[in-house]
């Protein structure tokens, strides 16, 4: 790993004494149950290690604890260590949630760009799988009739063929594109019914964030880059193939498919990398090739977490997700939650942290 740990005191974290380990000590709980069931992950990360293993074990054993035996169970099962990047450039976090967005079975005027199913050449790539003489940046590949597997096509090449399925229509490219970056989303359909598009696979191709490609280009000042700035950017440009809207989308190679889940909990999260429902301001994605899902980390940032205005983030958050943008030891994205608002908090993180791992004591370094 290219970090450097650095043993440190749960006194010594800011923040740590005052947060409400119950609902984290939860969070972790379901990340244990999956471990103890082999629960297969959506998206396979590095595997548990032996206490990592053992401590949640424990947690199976001893079910739901509230606030002060929850705090008392990380604090005498793990050790924590402060994460300091090789390259001396600190933690890094973003925010991430669940779209909620109208769409349709059927295109129509109204619903007019398609959400692709997961075609059946499509091969994932978990970390360390790419065959001898294969990019190890690619994470994804197309079995070929002859068996053979070759890279994926990037995004363009996916958009342009005509005979991929569709899954469900939605109103614009730009609802499409956001809602691949999110991993998820939840569907109103015309007559009332809400359906939730699930991962489902990706093209594997290396992901580039758009919203650096317009910073850079002047296009939308780093002040004023949000969410928002960017979905009105990319409507007032043009989304028909050639135009630069599109064009801007495309240089974002990577592509996600989806399936549809019906009869779902609307008050549950949307299922992660991990294989488990995300729990709102406690789940965090990473990067699945240096940390297993369930590690529990602390992380203290200054965030507009709560409204436009910074304050105090602190709070201990379980590894449940990953994504192709979240990569390197001190680098997470926050699950916000579903809706408007949530996106509108998680579209405003962009943010330096410090990132303490908590490591079980046998697997400590």
């Amino acid at each position: 790993m290219d970090a450097r740990l650095e043993s440190v005191d749960f006194a010594a974290l800011a923040g740590f004494s005052r947060d409400d380990c119950a609902p984290a000590y939860a969070t972790f709980l379901a990340s244990a149950r999956a471990i103890g069931e082999g629960l297969a992950a959506t998206r396979p990360a590095r595997p548990a290690p032996p206490g990592l293993t053992r401590v949640a074990g424990l947690a199976r054993a001893a079910g739901p604890l509230p606030q002060a035996p929850a705090r008392r169970f990380f604090e005498d099962n793990f050790r924590a260590f402060t994460v300091a990047p090789a390259d001396a450039q600190g933690g890094f976090v973003t925010g991430y949630y669940e779209p909620r967005v109208k769409g349709a079975l059927a295109p129509s005027a109204r619903f007019s760009a398609p959400i692709f199913a997961r075609p059946d050449d499509l091969v994932s790539l978990a970390p360390g799988e790419a065959p001898p003489g294969f990019d190890p940046a690619l994470s994804g590949a197309r079995r070929g009739a002859d068996g053979v597997l070759r890279p994926y096509p990037e995004r363009a090449a996916i958009e342009a063929d005509p005979g991929r399925r569709a899954i469900v229509w939605l109103e614009d490219a730009v609802e499409v594109f956001l809602i691949q970056v999110q991993g998820s989303a939840s569907v109103e359909l015309p007559d009332g019914r809400v359906l939730r598009l699930a991962y489902d696979g990706r093209n594997g191709q290396p992901y580039t964030s758009i919203g650096k490609i317009l910073i850079a280009r002047g296009a939308i000042a780093e002040s004023a880059m949000s969410l928002a700035s960017m979905k009105a950017w990319l409507r007032a440009n043009g989304l028909a193939p050639g135009e630069p809207a599109r064009a801007i989308m495309r240089r974002n190679r990577s592509y996600v498919f989806f399936k549809l889940e019906g009869g779902f909990d609307p008050a549950t999260g949307p299922i992660g990398g991990a294989g488990l429902a995300l729990a709102p301001l406690r789940s965090i994605a990473v990067d699945r090739s240096l940390w297993p899902y369930g590690t529990p980390f602390f992380i203290a940032a200054n965030l507009p977490w709560q409204g436009p205005e910074s304050s105090a983030f602190a709070r201990l958050m379980i590894a449940q997700d990953t994504g192709s943008a979240i990569l390197g030891p001190a680098r997470a994205d926050i699950f916000f939650g579903g809706g408007d608002a949530a996106g509108e908090r998680a579209g405003a993180i962009r943010h330096g942290a410090d990132f303490a791992v908590l490591l079980a004591r046998e697997d400590a370094p």
